[in-house]
C-alpha cells in the first residue's frame, strides 16, 4: 500500500464522520483522521485521483498533499 496524505477543511465531527463515511464506500482503504490539522492519511492501492475525488464527495475542500513515507 501506498499511504497519501490529504488535505480536506474539515471543521467539526461531522466533518471527519463524512469522510470516513465515503471512503468506507470505496473500500479498501486504511485512513487516518487528524482533525485538528485537516488532514486524511490513506493507505491504498487506489489512484490519488480517486481517493481525491472520493473526499470531495464530503462536499469539503480537499486537495493532494504528498506521498507520506511510512514509518
Amino acid at each position: 500500500f501506498q499511504k497519501h496524505e490529504f488535505f480536506v477543511d474539515m471543521t467539526c465531527e461531522g466533518c471527519s464522520n463524512a469522510v470516513t463515511r465515503v471512503l468506507h464506500k470505496l473500500g479498501g482503504v486504511n485512513f487516518d483522521i487528524d482533525l485538528p490539522n485537516k488532514r486524511v492519511s490513506i493507505d491504498s492501492d487506489h489512484s490519488v485521483d480517486t481517493l481525491l475525488e472520493t473526499l470531495k464527495k464530503t462536499g469539503k475542500n480537499a486537495s493532494y498533499l504528498g506521498e507520506k513515507s511510512a514509518q
